[in-house]
Order: structure tokens, then sequence, then C-alpha cells
């Protein structure tokens, strides 16, 4: 069994995200990440082979595609197929913005 609090205890402000693998079973993860204020760098894609579920929990969000934007608040999800390129445009740093993903083939 496994339990906890996805918004307690949140880390303190960092240059990077906070990524903490939930877990793990075959071909399925679950993260939480914290972003404080982070974006993908300039020019950076992501470009995964599986799919990503993700949830906003807490915070706000938006997320770029090559054919539009995405904006996110607490509640708001998205299914992202394998290989649709996307990236993180700006997290809000305060509150943190918390994301549960979901990665599965």
């Amino acid at each position: 069994m496994l339990t906890g609090n996805l918004l307690d205890p949140l880390p303190p402000a960092a240059r990077d995200e906070v990524l903490d693998t939930l877990l793990t079973r075959g071909a399925v993860r679950i993260e939480r990440i914290v972003s404080t204020g982070q974006s993908s760098p300039a020019g950076f894609w992501y470009d995964q082979d599986e799919t990503e579920f993700v949830v906003l929990l807490a915070g706000a969000a938006r997320l770029r595609f090559e054919d539009g934007e995405l904006a996110m608040t607490p509640g708001s999800y998205v299914t992202i197929p394998p290989h649709r390129r996307h990236r993180v445009e700006w997290t809000q740093a305060d509150p943190p913005t918390v994301w549960l993903t979901v990665f599965f083939p």
C-alpha cells in the first residue's frame, strides 16, 4: 500500500523543478512535479515515446503545442499522445505549481 499527500509537504523553491517518482509498475510511471516558475528552455520540445496524462493539482501553467497553447488551472488535465511535441511555456511560482503525471505505453 502506498499513501501520502501530493500537496504536503511541498519542497522549497529551487532553481530546477522537483520531480518525485511515486510509483513504477512495468511500463507505467506516476510522478509528482513541483514547479516554481520554471519553463522549458528556449527551443526545447518534449517528444516522448509514451502517452502522458497530466493533472494540474495547484498553481497555474501554460503548455504549448505546435498548434496552440493550453492554459491549466487546478483540476485541468490533458492526455498527450506519444510524439506530440510540447513544452512548458510558464508556471506559477507562488503558490507552487504541482503536477501529477502518469506515463504509459
